[in-house]
């Protein structure tokens, strides 16, 4: 299951050592339920190497404002504090994961 992931608790999901993924995303987003589906897929497929969770950027201003997300879906694939891939708009899951796996 993706975490929920906050303005509050990111740094605390960062000092994990795991990479993260982030899914910039907000319920009245069409695209992002769309994709919604492949990130919790992930999400468990993934759970004991990467962090992958989910933002919603009606509640986190701070975070959506560090890292410039002007459209949603925006997912962010992060490794040692660093923005290492990103997407935006509707991607597939094999796009997701294939970001992901560059992770590992």
């Amino acid at each position: 299951m993706a975490v929920e992931i906050k303005d509050s608790n990111f740094e605390e999901l960062l000092a994990s050592g795991k990479p993260v993924v982030v899914d910039f995303w907000a319920t009245w987003c069409g695209p992002c339920k769309k994709i919604a589906p492949d990130i919790e897929a992930l999400a468990e497929q993934y759970k004991d190497q990467v962090l992958i969770g989910k933002c919603d950027v009606d509640d986190n201003d701070e975070l959506t404002s560090r890292f410039g997300v002007r459209n949603i879906p925006t997912v962010l694939f992060i490794k040692d504090g660093e923005v290492k891939e990103k997407t935006v708009g509707a991607v597939t899951k094999a796009q997701l994961e294939e970001k992901v796996k560059s992770l590992l």
